[in-house]
């Protein structure tokens, strides 16, 4: 017997891609993680979740672990809407489906809206998760570059022109991380959020906004598109990186055609206990306070992370300085990151290669992303230095060849 002769003909395609996770460093133990987007140990809230989930239990018994859930689940939709509704979006229940994760949610809406003939319009660089979900269903795309000020809506706009002109397929949807990208950290001008709305609405395409990031700023937050585009944005949160990645909330804001289309498919794949506990930690907690923390942390190691570039790295080497979020994109001239990893791995420090952030590898080749969030800001320190010395290595070499 041979299995893959009874998978689907819509199936075989996906399998052809390379396998999700390929990407990961295998990291050696005593390495300094400078690859890993994960939040902060210290401010996980291990504590506040453990004191939740004893209330949770002692009131509910054991409400929480059946598949009908908990009350408390019902609560979820209505803090995360209180969520929203502080950066300016307001959505109701029929607007809202909670997910297991942001790559739920994402999953969920390609397999709605995108078939193989589908053009999708991403960012170049994007999430790498989200360019291997969208490569399971679809082969076309327009890759649309990111600058300091996060995505070209000039040049997609031309590209657009040029599709329309030529009688080309327009996209039907374009993915973004407008807000302290991933992985370049950069964010999208105010200029470029009303641009990128008036193109959707001028050439029919819908906008699937990923805003993970969107709490997490140093000084002052953006107003998500969605409170611009309304209907034409399905927006998609997460609680990962403000409070734990392992509880796996998401969720997506859209028009209620839209979430019913979702639900139909999310059927239900929830997780009534994570989402009963979650609404019980967030129901106790100071939020507010707990992100003011958070930003604070991030902050000052985003800042230790930027000096101790700006002191180990070559002057060749440069870098976007990130408002917000976990990363940094750092651009390495004239040398292979992902053939310099091996050697940064020996010296004991790790980092995710650039060329698995775009479509056309080969536009990556240069860059590197680092993470500030996970490691300690000792760890920060030295692990720069252990890059500083490879780094210097490689320049050195590349440019004596």
């Amino acid at each position: 017997m041979k299995p893959e002769s009874y998978f689907s003909k819509e199936i075989k395609p996906a399998l052809e891609n390379e396998p999700p996770g390929e990407w990961l460093p295998k990291i050696p133990d005593g390495c300094i993680r400078l690859s890993s987007g994960y939040p902060d140990r210290g401010l996980v809230p291990v504590d506040g979740v453990k004191e939740a989930v004893a209330e949770l239990l002692d009131e509910e018994k054991d409400l929480p672990f059946h598949y009908i859930g908990s009350r408390k689940m019902e609560e979820l939709s209505v803090f995360l809407q209180q969520l929203m509704n502080g950066c300016s979006v307001s959505v109701n229940d029929e607007e809202m489906l909670i997910t297991s994760g942001a790559c739920q949610a994402i999953d969920l809406i390609a397999r709605v809206l995108v078939d193989d003939e589908t053009v999708v319009a991403l960012e170049s660089p994007t999430y790498m998760e989200a360019l291997e979900i969208f490569q399971n269903y679809t082969k076309h795309f327009i890759s649309v570059e990111v600058d300091e000020h996060g995505l070209r809506t000039d040049r997609l706009e031309e590209v657009l022109k040029d599709r329309r002109r030529n009688g080309e397929t327009l996209p039907k949807v374009l993915y973004t991380i407008p807000s302290f990208q991933n992985p370049t950290g950069t964010t999208m001008t105010e200029e470029r959020r009303d641009h990128i709305i008036r193109l959707a609405e001028e050439y029919d395409f819908l906008i699937i906004e990923d805003d993970a990031y969107g709490n997490v700023y140093f000084e002052k937050g953006m107003v998500p598109l969605k409170s611009r585009g309304g209907d034409r944005v399905l927006y998609v949160g997460s609680l990962s990186k403000v409070v734990a990645p392992g509880l796996r909330i998401g969720w997506i804001a859209a028009r209620p055609e839209f979430i019913r289309a979702l639900s139909w498919f999310k059927k239900d794949l929830g997780h009534p206990f994570a989402q009963a506990s979650v609404a019980a930690f967030l129901g106790m907690s100071d939020l507010d306070g707990h992100f003011a923390s958070l930003r604070k942390v991030y902050k000052e190691k985003c800042r230790l992370m930027l000096s101790e570039l700006k002191r180990e790295l070559p002057s060749e080497v440069s870098w976007y300085v990130p408002e917000g979020g976990y990363f940094v994109w750092v651009r390495v001239p004239g040398v292979d990151t992902s053939g310099m990893l091996p050697a940064a791995l020996s010296e004991g420090v790790s980092y995710v290669p650039g060329k698995y952030f775009f479509l056309d590898r080969e536009e990556g080749i240069e860059y590197l992303r680092l993470s500030f969030s996970y490691a300690s800001k000792q760890d920060i320190v030295e692990g720069v230095q252990r890059l500083g010395r490879v780094v210097e290595a490689a320049v050195g070499f590349e440019g004596g060849k």
